[in-house]
């Protein structure tokens, strides 16, 4: 915990971008029925019932201090799939970074491995050594900023019903660019010494003789 803490609280440095990811599930529905338009003075009308199309993965990764995120649809969630999008950061997103310091939880699929079944040996290990790895602890999900950047992508994008990958890839990307241009960024305020007197409960107890 105070690990991700401390990375969190560092300032802003574009040859070490602190990056946070995650990832949720994302339920396609379609409708059964048309749905009613709206018209002045009287609300869109759509049937409660609806067809499930299959569920779908989202990967967010944003830099709070950077102002920065990318959303990505893809249909699974594998560990080859984690990869990829892990590749993404030191070869697309920050060519020029000395390092990417990456902050997620410890799904198992987020493991090192991952790049060695995945990739050659050569491409795994020079990508690896590029990157850093600090995972939030066991129930410790909260500390990652991803999260409330994921909590924003479901408020304003995902709460209504989107019935393919395409339109769900279409509107997550529109999300994506209108929140980048809006510079929308986190002031995370929560650091290693609130945690060790708000959280004392899970520090242990030493005894002095």
């Amino acid at each position: 915990m105070e690990d991700v803490l401390e990375v969190s609280q560092r300032p802003f440095d574009p040859t070490r971008p602190v990056i946070c990811m995650d990832e949720q599930p994302i339920h396609l529905h379609d409708e059964v029925r048309e749905p009613i338009p709206a018209h002045p003075g009287r609300p869109e009308k759509y049937d409660s019932e609806y067809k499930r199309n299959g569920v779908v993965n989202g990967f967010m990764f944003t830099e709070p201090l950077g102002q920065w995120r990318r959303v990505t649809v893809t249909e699974t969630r594998t560990k080859k799939d984690w990869a990829y999008q892990v590749q993404h950061l030191p070869e697309v997103d920050y060519p020029d970074a000395e390092k990417v310091l990456l902050v997620c939880d410890n799904l198992n699929t987020h493991v090192p491995g991952a790049f060695y079944e995945t990739f050659p040996p050569t491409i795994a290990h020079a990508l690896l050594s590029r990157l850093e790895f600090h995972p939030t602890p066991k129930h410790g999900s909260w500390l990652n900023i991803a999260e409330i950047e994921l909590s924003a992508l479901t408020r304003q994008c995902l709460k209504r019903r989107i019935s393919t990958i395409e339109a769900l890839r279409a509107e997550t990307s529109a999300w994506n660019r209108k929140r980048n241009q809006a510079q929308k960024g986190v002031d995370w305020q929560f650091t290693t010494e609130d945690a060790r007197v708000r959280l004392k409960r899970l520090y242990p107890v030493i005894l002095e003789n």
